[in-house]
């Protein structure tokens, strides 16, 4: 997502007229959300199963694991409110060469990643924080 956000967005912004690059995020996203897919299914089971394996349970967890399950399930909904919405809306626009509704949907997935980076960002301080008892 940081890719994503702070290194393409960019550099595309500054090589690419709306069309090519509403193209290019179209092309991107999809391929990179067959990862995202992946990953989020594979970090949901691993985590459980560690929670459960090592924890005996969710009541044994510690308030950090708590608040990083909360944290992990609030970014996957994120994630699918992101593919089945405004993702869905940017290929069909794409598709149909309606830029200004891609720019809009672009736009909309844009803020949604935002959003999700900074709840990622805020997990990994919490993780790490958590290990070393910062939060009870």
């Amino acid at each position: 997502m940081f890719f994503a956000y702070v290194i393409l967005r960019p550099a595309a912004a500054n090589v690419l007229e709306a069309p090519e690059r509403l193209m290019l995020w179209r092309r991107v996203l999809a391929k990179f959300f067959v990862w995202v897919w992946k990953s989020v299914v594979i970090v949901l089971l691993s985590g459980y199963w560690l929670g459960f394996a090592v924890f005996s349970g969710m009541d044994a967890w510690p308030t950090h694991v708590h608040v990083m399950h909360g944290l992990g399930l609030i970014m996957a909904l994120l994630f699918l409110l992101v593919f089945f919405l405004p993702f869905r809306q940017l290929r069909k626009a794409v598709d149909a060469q309606d830029w200004e509704h891609g720019a809009r949907a672009l736009a909309n997935v844009r803020r949604l990643v935002a959003l999700n980076l900074v709840i990622g960002v805020i997990v990994v301080v919490v993780a790490s924080g958590g290990r070393f008892g910062m939060l009870g």
